[in-house]
């Protein structure tokens, strides 16, 4: 077959050749150390996995600083994980420390493995999306700069804990299924440039473009514009994806939301969505310490409250709703409330779930 460059290459072409040695017959694989991974085969081969804590948005010198890493100790070859943990690959136990060496001199932490805290998934904020209501990589670093012992193995919890970040109601961090997540939120309507928009946004395209039908054009016809209906906006930022005049972005009003609770696993219980567990906080860059100090709180209750090996979800549904919020110290507001009237249809959609 003709070699072509349509579509993404064959993943197989890009294994280690222990991977594609015992691909499909790995028979176990346990924690030796924080960050460090041993996958063992049915031949008996045998498989580390060096997982380094990375931030998300990063350099090619830092790229070329991992491949210096991997062509020294893992005949080249590294990934990526989903959360954006590199791991260096080999099957010589002896490379373990040098690598674990030689990432920790790149100022790079070891860990993110067993009943602990790996990366924190987000999306780019204020450094590069258009429709942010909050930072992503500086409130990220924030948070994962208190939350370090348990990335590294110093503190250990029930079970893993996966932690995500969207900087708006657009969910690009896919929130909705972590254990605890963040979430951007605008509160103001978009505020609606009537000198530019004739220039810069066409009218029907605008109009289009809400999903809710919020904005409707300006009731005066001499101005060539829209207005936005507070009543049926929602905050999305889609109009300002398309037109340039109606920007969101509101630096008294934008904050974020906290949820808990969620998981994709179906392991003991369903998959969950997560819930609102504080509907509002204001952003206070550069440290965000109201938000940080809440996600603690609730991280050292669950580390001080559950058992083995239960998941933050699991363990809410446990005590229940009401005792989460007691011990935690949140207040419960109305917002906490889930209303969604087609939640018994829609949330049925497990492999444990039987009619």
């Amino acid at each position: 077959m003709a070699i072509t460059d349509i579509g993404p290459p064959d993943f197989r072409n890009h294994l280690p050749e222990v991977i594609k040695k015992n691909y499909g017959t790995w028979k176990y694989h346990e924690i030796v150390k924080p960050g460090v991974l041993k996958h063992v085969g049915e031949s008996g081969d045998e498989l580390y996995s060096i997982r380094v804590g990375s931030a998300k948005l990063v350099c090619t010198d830092f790229i070329r600083d991992l491949c210096e890493i991997a062509d020294k100790y893992c005949d080249g070859k590294m990934r990526f994980t989903s959360r954006y943990n590199p791991e260096f690959l080999t099957d010589k136990a002896e490379n373990v420390d040098p690598i674990i060496e030689a990432a920790q001199a790149l100022g790079l932490p070891v860990g993110g493995t067993g009943r602990g805290i790996s990366n924190m998934i987000h999306t780019q904020g204020w450094i590069h999306c258009h429709t942010p209501a909050t930072d992503a990589s500086g409130l990220v670093k924030a948070i994962m700069d208190e939350l370090y012992p348990y990335f590294v193995g110093e503190k250990t919890l029930p079970n893993k804990l996966k932690l995500s970040l969207a900087c708006c109601l657009n969910m690009c961090g896919a929130i909705h299924a972590t254990d605890l997540a963040i979430v951007g939120v605008h509160t103001a309507i978009p505020a609606v440039n009537d000198e530019t928009f004739n220039a810069q946004c066409e009218t029907p395209t605008t109009m289009a473009g809400c999903p809710t039908g919020a904005i409707r054009r300006h009731p005066d016809k001499e101005i060539k514009s829209v207005v936005v209906s507070e009543e049926k906006c929602m905050y999305c930022g889609n109009c300002y994806t398309i037109c340039p005049s109606m920007p969101i972005a509101n630096p008294e009003r934008d904050g974020v939301i906290i949820y808990v609770g969620g998981k994709c696993a179906n392991v003991r219980t369903p998959s969950m969505l997560s819930r609102v567990a504080v509907p509002f906080i204001p952003n206070n860059p550069p440290r965000w310490p109201e938000v940080v100090g809440v996600l603690k709180t609730i991280i050292e209750t669950y580390a001080a409250d559950a058992r083995t090996p239960e998941r933050v979800g699991e363990w809410i549904l446990r005590i229940g709703y009401e005792k989460f919020f007691e011990r935690t110290g949140l207040p419960f507001t109305g917002q906490c409330i889930d209303d969604f009237e087609a939640s018994r249809e829609t949330l049925r959609a497990s492999t444990q779930f039987k009619w």
